[in-house]
């Protein structure tokens, strides 16, 4: 209940400096529009939500820095989808009937499936920030979708990414992993990682699953005492993995834990226990220790705008912003195909979750991070890849 109010507050908090944002220019003669598909509630609001703010941040720093070609000032309009399928959907017709030139979001991946057939069908250049999941950005045939684009790696790269760090790196031969059953996420992170860990010379020794919502897991990790393994593999998000680690601290279960983005919280600490959270590591998108000034700038703003750390949601977000608002400039347009065409010719954009060009599918084509803790803390970073 308590976070439902925090979400819900925030949602309004949103909203109102939205309008106070775009306030100045709502009568004015020549206005960009800018279009934001969000979960700013339900169970994806605290990825969506990040996103939104990152949005507001770019819009706002674009506005007071003269706007877009030759001083057209933007106007944002946030509207959230509550995680529902149907709700993106309808947002996604909203947002297009009111002339936006482009739309960022939504952000799970599943939600974001309910709105593409609307945004290709209306021909609406959309970016999505953290939708990671497979072949998002093609259609059942295969082919490219054309209108859609997104700043985040694909689940099954960050799989083989950290298959390939555990045979590499951690040197591991053996692993158990826990998936989340009713998450394409997991269960995709799952069979990618196997696929490269076998590959690799490793073993599963078994396969555990629980399904989203659980708290308790003593009997799956129980079950795993005596075992003979390396690693634990447990891909899945906070809300549930932040309870797996810590009951396999307290069960004594030592073994290195990896997993994907969806560690990538501070929520996941406080429910795993600072004391806990070691020897754990985790593939995702942003690291606010990079020393990068333009990162670091973006830190700042976003801190002194929002009175919070930014995390890898909010990067992904700002980055997907500054991406749609970059085309606009080179298009010279506000028209859609035209944009849709700058923002595929994009090369080399220096963004904050790393530098990149798109691949043909209309993925970014850069590494991930593994990151690890030591005692709930950062300890370090490292750039790693699928190959």
């Amino acid at each position: 209940m308590k976070m439902i109010k925090l979400t819900q507050t925030l949602f309004a908090g949103l909203l109102l400096a939205t309008n106070l944002l775009t306030g100045s220019t709502a009568h004015a003669q020549d206005t960009i529009k800018i279009g934001g598909n969000l979960e700013l509630s339900g169970a994806a609001a605290a990825y969506g939500t990040p996103i939104a703010e990152a949005l507001q941040l770019a819009v706002e720093q674009r506005n007071e820095a003269g706007g877009l070609l030759d001083g057209q000032q933007l106007e944002l309009f946030i509207t959230d989808n509550q995680s529902d399928l149907t709700e993106a959907a309808s947002v996604a017709t909203k947002l297009i009937s009111q002339d936006v030139v482009g739309i960022i979001g939504p952000t799970a991946t599943g939600v974001a499936k309910a709105a593409i057939p609307i945004i290709s069908e209306g021909k609406m250049p959309t970016i999505l920030g953290a939708s990671t999941g497979d072949g998002l950005t093609l259609d059942e045939s295969g082919n490219v979708l054309e209108y859609l684009f997104r700043v985040c790696f694909e689940d099954s790269f960050q799989g083989l990414a950290a298959g390939q760090y555990a045979t590499e790196t951690l040197e591991a031969s053996s692993a158990i992993i826990i998936t989340d059953q009713a998450l394409d996420y997991s269960l995709g992170l799952a069979d990618s990682f196997t696929e490269r860990f076998e590959a690799n010379g490793g073993s599963i020794i078994k396969t555990e699953s629980y399904t989203s919502g659980d708290t308790d897991f003593s009997a799956i990790l129980t079950s795993l005492l005596g075992q003979d393994f390396d690693i634990l593999y447990i891909p899945g998000y906070y809300t549930e993995t932040g309870l797996i680690i810590k009951q396999a601290r307290e069960l004594g279960i030592t073994q290195p834990i990896i997993g994907g983005d969806g560690y990538h919280s501070k929520t996941l600490i406080e429910l795993a226990g600072a004391e806990n959270a070691s020897d754990i590591y985790f593939t995702t998108h942003f690291y606010e220790g990079n020393d990068d000034p333009k990162t670091q700038q973006f830190i700042d703003d976003f801190s002194a705008k929002f009175g919070k750390q930014p995390d890898t949601f909010a990067a992904l977000g700002y980055d997907a912003a500054n991406l749609l608002l970059d085309a606009i400039e080179i298009a010279g347009s506000t028209d859609t195909e035209a944009i849709t065409q700058a923002i595929g010719e994009i090369e080399n954009f220096e963004g904050i979750t790393g530098t990149f060009s798109f691949d043909d599918n209309h993925n970014p084509i850069k590494p991930a991070l593994m990151l690890k803790l030591e005692n709930g803390e950062i300890a370090s970073a490292e750039e790693v890849s699928a190959e």
